[in-house]
């Protein structure tokens, strides 16, 4: 394919690197533009750590073009994912990289010119650079920029005389030595005391592994994740097929399972029941009693915060709290700095000692601050206001499944979106043509909505006739449309997340997701085949898009 436009990647994370090796594929001039100093984004080398294991099962991690190697345990850790994500840049995307690059400015050309320029500083020598572009596809995720909690950030510990290290989950690999040296361990006849504030996977995970170090944790969370646990390995007709995803609804029910699941009194009941069945056997393999704090979950299905951890393991998170090894002060929230240099206060007046702070409190959007207001407004990539509306009132009304959903705190805050098609094009740009985005949709299965969205972006890209692409006003409608359905589905969760991480949000029904882009492309869906009763069971692989490549290209030739 003849194609001489040149293409900037913003990003070395799973997005990216997939996204990078489809527009090679398609013949564009592909270059990376990446802020560390490995491939793998969340994955790279100086983020990850020992103890730190995927949310997915061992084969949900992967690429179609290269298959993960068997791994002894269920799930990969972070080390084999950091080498995947190596070795899948190393074999497609040698010298297509450029590590240590930090994007400052993403704008247009000047002059009504097409086209992008960029900004850019090298993070080891400080040099800036600008560098002009045909397209850009902004693969930067949600999980790069921390988020620190009013009172807790080093500038405040330094203030109120905190003597030990302060450090966000993100930088914890490259801390853990100094956090190590610092806290002595409890053998010690005078032990330190580690604080992990944060009821999610990357808290419970840091704390296991300094438990497992020798180290007297305490963790501090308001609510806890969701969990799914079983004492066996789940086969794979039940943890990786679309049996669990049809639990979820979707923006539309396109077979008559989801339809009977959704919108009658008895699916309804079915899918709540299994699900809240799910979360108490799950608690209950893992030995947590009905007075845990860990008890005082986010709800599986009207929440995304959930956590697979396969069966029982002695030196795991539960089971390290069922120990004794880790104690949870919960339900709190930490507050502030004792001004005794070695406590944290939380909100409801208790002191926590600690001798260093570890956040693992969420992330801010990695889109702040490169875009100015002019570039952000034109382009389509401001945040705005959007009216609440109930499922009764919508045209969703008819889904038993979403009729009675929880009071969030977010219930009184206006809800506020992005109008991005599908989470991937901005509408008020969409005719365009040069921009795009890879990565921000919020799934509980990433690698398998990241390689079809890949390959929407690239027929995007090369305006290929089969792709059908609405114009400005009908995407900006659609938006509309998605976003309401968002707030419905999930109540407040656009108050919640940030938007490079939930321009859509499909953390169980990513297979439908991934079913509306290849019908959007001409392309067949529920690619897995089977018949009317056993389609729900046959496991879901990115090996089912091994040949996207060949058959968009056919469609191209045909037109």
């Amino acid at each position: 394919m003849a194609n001489t436009r040149n293409v900037c990647v913003i990003g070395s994370g799973a997005a990216g690197l997939i996204t990078a090796k489809t527009l090679l594929d398609d013949g564009f001039d592909v270059e990376i533009l990446s802020r560390d100093n490995s491939a793998g984004g969340v994955w790279s080398a100086n983020r990850v750590y020992p103890g730190l294991y995927t949310n997915n099962v061992n084969g949900e991690y992967q690429f179609s073009a290269l298959p993960m190697r068997p791994l002894s345990k269920e799930r990969p850790s972070g080390t084999e994912m950091c080498q995947y994500m190596g070795e899948f840049a190393h074999r497609f995307l040698e010298g297509k990289i450029r590590f240590n690059t930090q994007v400052l400015n993403i704008r247009r050309n000047g002059l009504g010119l097409h086209g992008w320029i960029i900004a850019a500083r090298n993070t080891i020598n400080g040099g800036e650079e600008q560098r002009s572009y045909d397209a850009v596809v902004l693969c930067s995720g949600g999980c790069s920029e921390p988020r620190i909690p009013l009172g807790l950030s080093a500038a405040d510990a330094a203030s109120a005389g905190f003597n030990g290290p302060v450090v966000h989950a993100s930088h914890f690999s490259s801390q853990v030595e100094d956090i190590l040296s610092r806290v002595r361990p409890v053998s010690h006849a005078n032990p330190g005391r580690i604080v992990v504030v944060g009821g999610g996977k990357s808290a419970q995970d840091i704390a296991a592994y300094l438990a497992n170090e020798g180290r007297s944790v305490s963790v501090v969370f308001s609510t806890a994740d969701t969990v799914i646990a079983s004492p066996i390995t789940l086969p794979h007709f039940i943890r990786k097929s679309r049996l669990l995803t049809l639990m979820s609804p979707h923006i539309h029910l396109r077979t008559r399972f989801e339809q009977f699941l959704h919108t009658t009194w008895l699916g309804s009941k079915i899918v709540h029941g299994f699900l809240s069945a799910l979360a108490w056997c799950s608690l209950k393999f893992l030995s947590v009693p009905s007075s845990s704090p860990l008890s005082n979950s986010y709800s599986m299905f009207w929440g995304v915060r959930t956590n697979d951890e396969g069966g029982p393991r002695p030196n795991r998170f539960h089971s390290l709290v069922n120990s004794g090894k880790i104690k949870l002060v919960a339900p709190s929230r930490a507050k502030r700095f004792g001004h005794d240099g070695r406590s944290i206060i939380l909100a409801d007046g208790r002191v926590v000692e600690a001798d260093a702070l570890i956040l693992a409190t969420g992330f801010n959007s990695s889109w702040e601050g490169l875009f100015d207001v002019d570039t952000a407004q034109e382009l389509g990539i401001d945040k705005h206001t959007i009216a609440p509306v109930t499922a009764s009132e919508s045209e969703w009304g008819s889904y038993k499944s979403i009729g009675n959903p929880p009071k969030t705190l977010a219930d009184d805050i206006e809800p506020r979106g992005l109008l991005l098609y599908h989470g991937m094009v901005p509408a008020r740009n969409i005719s365009r043509r040069d921009f795009a985005i890879n990565g921000a949709v919020y799934t509980a299965n990433p690698a398998y909505v990241f390689e079809v969205s890949s390959h929407w972006i690239s027929s995007y890209l090369l305006s290929d006739p089969f792709l059908r692409i609405p114009s400005p006003e009908e995407a900006a409608a659609q938006c509309e449309r998605e976003t309401e359905w968002m707030n419905i589905r999930y109540p407040g969760i656009l108050n919640w997340a940030n938007e490079s991480f939930s321009t859509r949000i499909n953390f169980w029904d990513y297979p439908q997701l991934v079913d509306d882009l290849l019908e959007e492309m001409s392309l067949p869906i529920m690619r897995t085949g089977g018949n009317w009763f056993t389609w729900p069971f046959i496991p879901l692989s990115t090996q089912e898009f091994k040949t996207l490549g060949a058959e968009r290209a056919e469609l191209r030739s045909a037109i």
